[in-house]
């Protein structure tokens, strides 16, 4: 029995590409991510090689014939174009999220991947935390009366990470796993452009018609945290439940994820939920953008 391999290059050394790359040369022992063979990584900046790992160019990796996968980590504004070169190039592909900047190109990638045969993988580490993990059993079985995400963080470049409901679509993608489908309701964008300063602040419904409320705000100097209260029939919940460290990194959880699609053993249903729930996020990530776009209503 030869198993299968499948030659990787990861796109992109920023934060990510090199966790993924360290993770590629290290798989866990015995896991899928055992059929992943890093043959190389592309950058614009020049490095030569990265632990063992060699430096190739992109019209190499997109040529290569034994390279099957790529992993794309760049920023978020060039995920589209690199997705659409490798899917073009016949190879699988995993993408950090948003896997790209408005709805219209998701659609059209996730439909070239179907028609090429390939898997188009986009990651989301942000439902494999083990404080995610602890939240959505706590959550599971109460009635939401009414709810809260708030999150903060550093400035991000806009022209490189996109529009706020984009670029923290790992927000949008907890809300719809917990509570299910949601229609915006109304959506603003406070901007202090001086002050560097930007919030967004969206209205939900649930499918029972309960809000919920997810705030967006960044600024200098502000802490990267997530603050919740989701009150229910039962009572609310403002903190976090306690939520042991897990084993398990979760770009190496997210790699094994990826490469047991890509050895057919992830089953039809969970992966058409999952194509649901991604291109889901992003259609409402683009009812969002338009929401907050309009000029304010006028009414006489």
């Amino acid at each position: 029995q030869i198993s299968k391999m499948f030659g990787t290059v990861v796109v992109g050394v920023g934060i990510a590409g090199l966790a993924r790359i360290r993770d590629l040369m290290n798989p866990m022992p015995s896991s899928p991510s055992e059929h992943l063979k890093l043959l190389g990584f592309v950058s614009r900046r020049s490095f030569g090689s990265i632990n063992e790992a060699k430096q190739i160019s992109l019209e190499d990796a997109l040529r290569n014939k034994d390279i099957h996968a790529a992993f794309i980590s760049t920023e978020n504004k060039s995920h589209e174009e690199t997705i659409r070169m490798f899917l073009e190039a016949g190879k699988h592909v995993l993408v950090e999220y948003p896997m790209a900047l408005s709805a219209k190109a998701a659609h059209e990638l996730w439909e070239l991947a179907e028609q090429k045969g390939k898997v188009l993988h986009v990651e989301h580490i942000e439902l494999l935390t083990e404080e995610y993990k602890q939240l959505k059993k706590e959550v599971a079985g109460k009635d939401l009366v009414k709810g809260t995400l708030h999150f903060t963080g550093h400035v991000l470049d806009e022209n490189k990470s996109g529009f706020p409901a984009f670029s923290g679509i790992a927000r949008l993608t907890w809300l719809i796993d917990l509570f299910g489908d949601l229609t915006v309701t109304s959506a603003t964008r406070e901007k202090q452009k001086d002050k560097n300063y930007s919030r967004m602040t969206v209205h939900f419904q649930t499918a029972n018609k309960k809000p919920l409320t997810w705030i967006e705000e960044r600024g200098p100097g502000m802490r990267r945290e997530k603050k919740i209260n989701f009150c229910f029939t039962s009572g609310c919940l403002e903190n976090f439940p306690e939520a042991p460290r897990s084993s398990v990194g979760l770009f190496m959880q997210d790699q094994n994820f990826f490469a047991k699609k890509l050895l057919g053993q992830v089953s039809k249903e969970e992966l058409a939920a999952e194509k649901w729930r991604i291109l889901r996020c992003l259609d409402l990530a683009e009812v969002i953008h338009q929401y907050c776009e309009e000029p304010e209503k006028i009414y006489s």
